[in-house]
């Protein structure tokens, strides 16, 4: 009889553990082993901590580019952000030999940062593929091409070859164990916005769902990437759940949502923190709901003028309670813009405060992650 109550009480511990753990599961039923234990570390650090990303962090910086293990916020803390932007953008209209050359330089930042014990999170400027324009929207020249890339469409069979080429990068990009590195994968960022040849004046909510899921399943399914999380980010053009989910493409085809917002957190001056908190509450209430997680996947302050923006506006923010969001990436540092960068650098006048920033508990930075990638 004990040795049945004993063994009662291990399967109900053992449930409980894993519920504990999270009621997440990740869209992918044949995940790599690696992204399932991101996805559930991410899950448990986000109860009590935030990850820091910075974008293009190692690949440049202010008046830098291609130093071997550098970047403007390990130069001011000593440590690497977190979780490092890529982005897939230079995999598609250009020559072919241009094309492999960014997949080894995107495949060696990926695997350097894995190797570190940093995360990937990887975004897609995705240049149109039916027209000139690039990735922004140009009134004289840019055509809508959600409608002409989507199965059954004039441009589709050219949209799988370009997926074809992100899913070879992402299964070779290997560490050191041989693993193939989990990413966070957010494509179409900031949907409901004008300025995206995917955004909301370009294509129908319908058609914007219909390309996600087909892109989700073709990589997955077809060709069996098993090693990104998925990502939804609208901006901030919402004030409830209903507008932030007008293009949300169900439960079944992501794994994270997010927000990117500039607006609120002093953008051209203007402040508006209660409204900042708001969405991001809204977006967190509804990752809760329904077992995703959330993330603020893009905000800053171009050039930090502020010189305490980091403690008394992003961090009060990030603090303020139930959100639990597992990362806040903020914008690249152009290397030759004077003025173009949201991360400091020695020297820059929110340096200090982004010290503070840093030793705060509630922080992660790279080299305070042990073990993201095991159970």
């Amino acid at each position: 009889m004990m040795q049945k109550i004993s063994i009662l009480f291990l399967l109900l511990s053992s449930q409980f553990f894993c519920a504990a753990q999270n009621g997440n599961y990740l869209i992918d039923k044949n995940a790599t082993k690696e992204t399932k234990a991101l996805y559930k570390n991410l899950h448990q650090l986000s109860q009590q901590h935030i990850l820091f990303g910075h974008q293009h962090a190692t690949e440049y910086g202010h008046g830098w580019t291609g130093e071997t293990n550098r970047s403007d916020v390990k130069s001011v803390t000593g440590s690497h952000p977190a979780v490092i932007g890529v982005d897939f953008g230079g995999l598609s209209g250009r020559p072919e030999a241009a094309i492999e050359k960014e997949k080894s330089k995107l495949r060696k930042i990926i695997t350097d940062t894995y190797n570190r014990g940093g995360v990937v999170t990887v975004s897609w400027h995705f240049s149109n593929p039916v027209s000139s324009g690039g990735f922004y929207w140009v009134d004289t020249v840019s055509k809508p091409a959600v409608k002409y890339i989507i199965p059954g469409r004039s441009h589709h069979q050219e949209y799988k070859l370009i997926l074809k080429t992100i899913a070879d990068l992402a299964k070779s990009s290997k560490g050191k164990d041989g693993k193939r590195v989990p990413m966070i994968f957010r494509p179409y960022h900031e949907m409901e916005g004008k300025w995206f040849w995917w955004g909301g004046n370009h294509c129908t909510p319908d058609e914007f769902k219909k390309l996600w899921q087909f892109t989700v399943s073709y990589l997955r399914d077809s060709l069996q990437v098993h090693n990104f999380i998925y990502a939804f980010s609208p901006d901030c053009n919402f004030n409830s759940e209903e507008e932030y989910t007008e293009r949300y493409p169900g439960n079944e085809w992501v794994d994270m949502v997010g927000m990117d917002d500039y607006a609120d957190f002093g953008r051209y001056g203007k402040y508006n923190l209660e409204q900042g908190y708001q969405r991001l509450k809204i977006m967190s209430d509804f990752a809760a709901r329904n077992n995703k997680l959330p993330a603020f996947t893009e905000t800053g302050l171009e050039s930090i003028p502020n010189e305490k923006w980091w403690t008394e506006v992003l961090l009060t923010t990030l603090q303020r309670s139930n959100l639990n969001l597992c990362y806040v990436l903020v914008w690249r540092n152009d290397s030759k813009s004077p003025t173009h960068y949201y991360a400091p650098f020695p020297g820059q006048v929110s340096a200090n405060n982004f010290i503070a920033f840093y030793n705060s508990p509630y922080t992660l930075f790279e080299n305070d992650l042990k073990k993201i990638y095991r159970r």
